[in-house]
């Protein structure tokens, strides 16, 4: 048996993990130019994967142009907050295991549970951002009254 304790928990440092929380902190701040700043010029973004009413055809949000629409479709217009319970890296990447609260203009609120993988190249840059949640499972709450 090994007593070792995990030599990478959670709040270890690791670049993917890092990548993943620079996102999620520009995102929850509402800051666009860094948010972007964040993407390898040919990354591509799944939020979520494969086709879905943010991406009909299902081929993700690729390139600068592509995130930028993205943001500006889906994220911009929106508070989004995260509560992120598990985060596991290896490699190039990260997977954390969480909550993403997205209140709409009108106050009413989409929560959506999910396994969100973030993976980057050498320079730490985001290469891919990848949501698995499913569309059926959102809870909706309407806007306040």
């Amino acid at each position: 048996m090994n007593d070792t304790p995990n030599p990478t928990p959670a709040t270890a440092d690791h670049p993917a993990r890092a990548a993943s929380q620079a996102s999620m902190a520009a995102v929850t701040a509402g800051d666009r130019a860094a948010w972007l700043a964040l993407f390898a010029a040919d990354a591509v973004v799944e939020d979520p994967i494969g086709p879905s009413m943010f991406d009909p055809d299902g081929a993700g949000h690729r390139g600068a142009d592509g995130i930028a629409a993205f943001y500006d479709t889906v994220i911009g217009p929106n508070v989004v907050t995260f509560a992120i319970r598990e985060s596991y890296a290896c490699g190039h990447e990260v997977a954390n295991v969480g909550t993403i609260t997205t209140t709409l203009p009108d106050g009413a609120r989409a929560i959506v549970e999910g396994v969100y993988t973030y993976r980057v190249n050498d320079e730490g840059r985001i290469l891919a951002l990848r949501a698995f949640w499913e569309a059926d499972a959102i809870t909706f709450e309407p806007p306040p009254t």
